[in-house]
C-alpha cells in the first residue's frame, strides 16, 4: 500500500525527534511505498540535508515552518468576509473557559478550522490574512466579548500581535498544496509521526479526500507544549490562548483519527484525558535496535562492581543535582564507590558547569581520607569517549536514572538491553518499562535514591538476576522487530476498513466504474498499462520536491 508519512522537525532530516524511528519503520516495511511530507523547523536543519533514503520512499515534499515562502494572494471582499467569520469562530473557541469541553465547542472549532482550510484552497493560501490587522482585531473582539476567560480579557495589543503571529505559523499547513489527488489524495493512509503540526496535514487530507489518519505519539505533543511554555517573559494571555489552540487541535486529531498509537501508558493517559476514544488507542512501544547491545548484554558483567553509571543528555530535567546529593549518601555507606556521569555532546553547558561545581563542593580533594588528591569520585565524561554506547553502560555495575520529567525512557531501555541492574525515579513511563526488573524510587528524593543504589551495590547476585530479567523484558517488548510488526498489522487493519476512494477517468474525462478493484490497496499493477486509463496509484520513479514546491 502507499503511505503518506507526515513529520515535523524529523525524518528525512539528519536531526530531529523520531528521525531514527521513522527511518527504521520505512526500511522495515519494504513491501509498502512511502511518500514523505516533512515540515522543517530551522534553516540549520534544512542545511544539514537528508541521509540516503531507501528505495521504497517514492517522493519527499518539504516546507519550512520557520519562515513563509510566499505571502499568498490578497483576499477579495467576499473572501475577507469568509475569513473574518471562520477566524472569529476559532478565536471565540480559544477564549472560552477550558472547563467548557462540550461537543458544540469541539464542532465549532472543527468548523472554523475546516472553513479556513476550504478558504485557503479556494484562494491559494492565507498567510497574508493570518498576519493581517483583521486577524488581530478579530482576536481582540473575542478576548473582550462577554463570557471570555478572565486571563484573556487582560490581553494587550502586544499580546494579541504575538498570538496572531504564533497562530499564523501553526496554521501554515492550511495553505499547502499537499491535498490534491496527485499528493496526499493518492495515498491509502496518512501516518503522522507526532501530534500537533505534523498531524494537521493528515487531518486536512481526511477532510478533503477521506484518507484515513493514523497518529503516533511517543511524547504527547500537548504535554510537550505545556512543559516548554513556562512563564518566562510570555504574558499569561498569550500562554492561555496558545494552550487552548493546542488542546482543541489535539482533541480534533484524536476524534478524527482512525487509530492513535501512544508509545506507552503514560502517553495513553494523556491522550484519554484530551478526549481520545479508548477504542481507537493501541499502545505500540518504540523499537530500539538491540544489536549494538548484544555483546555487552550476553557477556558476563565486566564493569567495576563499585561504580554507578548515569548516561543521558545533561539538562535540568535529568536532575543530576539530586543524583550528586544521593551519591554523597552512597559514599558514606560505601566509601569506595565511584560515579560516572556520561553525557551526550549536546549537553546544556551552563547546567553541566553547575553540576561540576556542585561535585567539587560535595567531594573536595583530600590529602588523607577517602580519595587521593586530584582523584574525585565523580567523573564527567561524554559518550564519544567510549568505543560504543554499550561500553558506556558496561563501565559500571548499576545504571541510574534520576529524572524529574521523562516520557519514554530510552536510556533506561538501553541499560536493560545491556543487562544492567537499574535504579530509576518514578516519572513518565519508567514503571511501565521496568516492569519489576529494577528498583524505582520517588523523584527528587536523594536519600531514597541512595538507599536503592547501596542495596544493589552490596548484592551482586541480585544485580545479576535483575539485569538478566531486564534484558529479557527489553528484548520481548522494545525492539525494532516488534515495533515494525505492530505497525504492519495496524496499516492492514485501517486499510481493510477504508473504502477504495480512487476514481479512474476514461478518455472522455468520465469516471470508469469498477476500474479500481478492492485489491488495489496491495502493491502491484492491477490494470493493463496499455489500457486507455491508468490508475493514478501506479508506481513511478521517485520524486523530490524542493521546499518552495511545498507551498502555494
Amino acid at each position: 500500500m502507499r503511505i503518506g508519512l507526515l513529520t515535523e522537525g524529523g525524518y528525512p532530516y539528519l536531526n530531529g525527534e523520531a528521525r531514527l524511528w521513522c527511518d527504521r519503520l520505512v526500511r522495515g516495511l519494504g513491501q509498502h511505498e512511502f511518500d514523505v511530507y516533512a515540515l522543517s523547523r530551522s534553516k540549520r536543519q534544512e542545511n544539514e540535508g537528508w541521509p540516503p533514503l531507501p528505495p521504497q520512499v517514492r517522493a519527499v515534499r518539504t516546507v519550512p515552518l520557520w519562515r513563509t515562502e510566499d505571502d499568498g494572494p490578497a483576499l477579495g471582499r467576499r473572501a475577507r468576509r469568509r475569513f473574518t467569520e471562520h477566524y472569529g469562530d476559532l478565536a471565540t473557541v480559544l477564549t472560552t473557559p477550558t472547563l467548557d469541553v462540550s461537543a458544540s465547542q469541539a464542532d465549532r472549532f472543527a468548523s472554523a478550522l475546516y472553513g479556513l482550510a476550504d478558504l485557503a484552497r479556494d484562494t491559494g493560501g492565507l498567510p497574508t490574512a493570518l498576519r493581517s490587522e483583521t486577524a488581530v482585531r478579530t482576536l481582540e473582539r473575542a478576548c473582550r466579548a462577554p463570557g471570555a476567560r478572565r486571563t484573556v480579557r487582560a490581553a494587550r495589543v502586544p499580546d494579541l500581535l504575538a498570538v496572531a503571529a504564533r497562530l499564523e505559523r501553526a496554521l501554515r499547513p492550511l495553505s499547502l498544496d499537499w491535498y490534491e489527488d496527485d499528493a496526499l489524495g493518492a495515498v491509502d493512509l496518512c501516518h503522522a509521526a507526532s501530534g500537533g503540526p505534523a498531524a494537521l496535514p493528515g487531518l486536512l487530507a481526511r477532510h478533503f479526500t477521506g484518507v484515513p489518519l493514523l497518529v503516533t505519539e511517543y511524547g504527547v505533543r500537548l504535554r510537550a507544549h505545556h512543559l516548554t511554555s513556562g512563564a518566562g517573559d510570555t504574558a499569561p494571555a498569550v500562554r492561555a490562548l496558545l494552550a487552548a489552540y493546542q488542546g482543541r487541535l489535539a482533541a480534533e486529531v484524536y476524534r478524527q483519527a482512525a487509530c492513535v498509537t501512544p508509545g506507552n501508558g503514560h502517553a495513553r493517559r494523556w491522550q484519554e484525558r484530551c478526549g481520545a476514544d479508548r477504542a481507537k488507542l493501541r499502545t505500540v512501544y518504540p523499537g530500539l535496535d538491540a544489536t549494538p547491545f548484544a555483546e555487552v548484554g550476553e557477556a558476563p558483567h565486566s564493569g567495576d562492581p563499585r561504580t554507578l553509571v548515569w548516561v543521558g543528555q545533561v539538562e535540568p530535567a535529568k536532575d543530576l543535582v539530586s543524583l550528586l546529593h544521593a551519591f554523597a549518601e552512597v559514599r558514606k555507606a560505601e566509601p569506595r564507590t565511584r560515579l560516572r556521569v556520561i553525557g551526550t555532546s549536546t549537553a546544556n553547558t551552563a547546567y553541566l558547569t553547575h553540576c561540576k561545581t556542585l561535585a567539587a563542593h560535595l567531594f573536595p580533594d583530600e590529602a588523607e581520607g577517602r580519595h587521593a588528591v586530584g582523584d574525585n569520585p565523580v567523573a564527567f565524561e561524554e559518550t564519544g569517549d567510549f568505543p560504543s554506547l554499550a561500553d558506556a553502560y558496561a563501565s559500571g555495575a548499576v545504571s541510574v536514572l534520576s529524572s524529574v520529567v521523562e516520557g519514554f525512557p530510552v536510556g533506561l531501555v538501553e541499560a536493560m538491553l545491556c543487562g544492567r541492574a537499574t535504579v530509576s525515579t518514578d516519572v513518565g513511563a519508567v514503571v511501565e518499562v521496568i516492569g519489576g526488573t529494577g528498583l524505582v524510587v520517588p523523584p527528587r528524593n536523594p536519600r531514597a535514591l541512595a538507599e536503592a543504589c547501596v542495596a544493589l551495590l552490596r548484592d551482586a547476585g541480585r544485580r545479576a538476576r535483575l539485569g538478566a530479567a531486564a534484558r529479557a523484558r527489553a528484548l520481548e517488548l522494545f525492539t525494532v522487530e516488534q515495533n515494525i510488526a505492530a505497525f504492519h498489522g495496524i496499516y492492514l487493519d485501517i486499510v481493510s476498513h477504508s473504502p477504495v476512494r480512487r476514481v479512474v477517468l476514461g478518455a472522455t474525462g468520465e469516471p470508469l466504474p469498477f476500474a479500481v478493484p478492492a485489491e488495489a490497496h496491495l502493491p502491484g499493477r492491477w490494470t493493463d498499462r496499455k489500457a486507455r486509463a491508468t490508475p493514478t496509484w501506479a508506481p513511478g520513479p521517485p520524486v523530490r520536491a524542493t521546499a518552495t514546491e511545498g507551498a502555494r
